[in-house]
């Protein structure tokens, strides 16, 4: 994979007061330099976002404007999915810009899903982060954070990963020129093969600590401020940023039409946060006309939005959430040493660090939450595969989260409704194999001890003797059945 910054003669830095990091706390909203790297508010300690003066920026007055770039695949920045929109996100300066070619992804509508989920044909469209090159959505982001560690002089890059935040960071530091190392912490257990794999074949320091992700998120940011390390994960503001492009992609393949559901997997929330930003963004500049809803969608074993706002009614509150209700709760986690389990282990978080920022997402795309069971993943994830995009499992629980809303009757037949699938097929093979084997022992290992008892759309291998007319047999058998539904 090539890799490029921009040629263009620009200056190395961007204007303090036209770009600039922000406390979400509307109490505190002390600001910052886009060009400090500093990922929690130095005042009060909480999130911080990338804000920009609009009113004094180039903005295209219409999103279609943004087609124009596809006649220059040559530039670097035009060729990117995330920096095509640069006007969209300009808080560096184009010749600090990292990019490898992500963001080239695909919005593709699938009948056979929308029969599964319930709506009409022609109105479930999935939008394919698994064409990114490392395979993931997370490129999205990652392009962001490296152009900002870039614009900060950072080498030394660190990350905490169920999995695809790992394989992103590794891809992006062998692929480009500029120096960066990649260490990376996993809990124990808890990331599929197929993304470690990425980890390790791309060169990066792994460091494996007991216990699972939201401990190795502790230390990882532990370890990166005693030594100046610059932090890759989500906290980080910036890679929120390249995550906006997602939805700018998504409506640019519906002919810039807005949707009338965004449905999208919830773990550490970085997704849905950057995805109500994304739309409060474009209202505000006047490029749509109203925001779609926004549905983000737990796992049953890491369901702690769902519970903190469903059960517990924590909204954002105009920038000030009512904090004691989570911090009972991840006392209640510790307390009786609760953790994260689910065969969806991309989104097996319990502590998400952008709950506030999805908080404000639900606020402002007027949305809702729920959570969908291991079973419920994978028989969507088999559907999903069956209409020709495979897909991991927490991928899958966009859709079976859209299911669950269609058949509560918050989804309509007739709304217009995009799933994100954040992340290939191969990311997570052992799950898929184990769901269409024939070998019980091996889908009880795998599958059983996450509550998921039927393979009901399983694709079982046919074994049949090594003989030619038993196997023109069974093909004959196969031919004439009736397609899947």
């Amino acid at each position: 994979m090539p890799s490029h910054a921009s040629t263009t003669a620009a200056p190395t830095r961007v204007d303090a007061d036209l770009a600039y990091q922000r406390c979400i706390n509307s109490r505190c909203a002390a600001t910052l330099p886009v060009d400090r790297a500093v990922f929690s508010c130095p005042e009060c300690g909480d999130l911080l976002d990338v804000v920009y003066d609009w009113d004094r920026l180039p903005v295209p007055s219409r999103l279609s404007d943004f087609e124009a770039k596809w006649s220059r695949r040559l530039d670097p920045l035009c060729s990117s999915g995330v920096w095509r929109f640069y006007e969209l996100l300009p808080f560096a300066p184009p010749d600090r810009i990292v990019t490898i070619g992500e963001g080239q992804t695909l919005l593709r509508p699938s009948d056979r899903v929308a029969r599964y989920v319930g709506v009409d044909n022609g109105n479930l469209l999935l939008q394919y982060e698994g064409m990114n090159p490392s395979g993931s959505f997370k490129d999205n982001g990652m392009t962001a954070a490296f152009s900002h560690a870039r614009m900060v002089g950072a080498r030394r890059v660190a990350c905490a990963s169920t999995g695809n935040t790992s394989a992103s960071l590794a891809v992006f530091c062998s692929a480009t020129e500029f120096g960066f190392k990649a260490i990376i912490f996993i809990g124990s257990g808890k990331i599929a093969y197929g993304k470690l794999a990425q980890a390790l074949d791309h060169g990066a320091l792994t460091i494996q600590i007991v216990g699972d992700f939201d401990d190795a998120l502790m230390r990882v940011r532990e370890v990166a401020d005693r030594l100046g390390i610059y932090l890759m994960n989500s906290v980080n503001p910036f890679r929120l940023e390249g995550q906006k492009t997602v939805m700018y992609r998504v409506l640019e393949g519906l002919g810039w039409e807005v949707p009338d559901w965004v449905v999208v997997p919830g773990g550490n929330l970085g997704n849905s946060s950057a995805f109500g930003k994304a739309f409060q963004e474009l209202k505000h500049l006047g490029l749509i006309d109203r925001i779609p809803r926004l549905a983000v969608i737990n796992a049953a074993g890491a369901q702690t939005l769902d519970l903190l706002v469903r059960s517990h009614g924590m909204t954002w509150n105009s920038g000030l959430p009512d904090e004691s209700i989570s911090r009972a709760y991840y006392d209640r986690l510790d307390r009786e040493q609760i953790r994260a389990s689910t065969i969806a282990s991309a989104i097996e978080i319990n502590r998400p660090v952008n709950l506030k920022k999805c908080l404000r997402a639900l606020e402002v795309c007027d949305g809702v939450v729920r959570q969908v069971s291991d079973q419920e993943i994978m028989d969507a994830k088999a559907r999903v595969g069956a209409g020709g995009l495979g897909c991991e499992p927490a991928s899958a629980a966009s859709v079976a989260g859209a299911k669950r809303l269609r058949e509560e009757g918050i989804i309509a037949p007739s709304d217009r409704v995009v799933c994100i699938l954040t992340g290939h097929q191969l990311k997570d093979p052992t799950a898929t194999v184990a769901y269409h084997s024939a070998d019980q022992d091996e889908f009880d290992r795998v599958l059983g001890s996450r509550g998921v008892k039927r393979a009901g759309f399983a694709n079982r291998p046919v074994v049949v003797p090594n003989e030619l007319d038993a196997i023109i047999r069974t093909i004959g058998l196969y031919s004439d059945a009736p397609a899947p539904g």
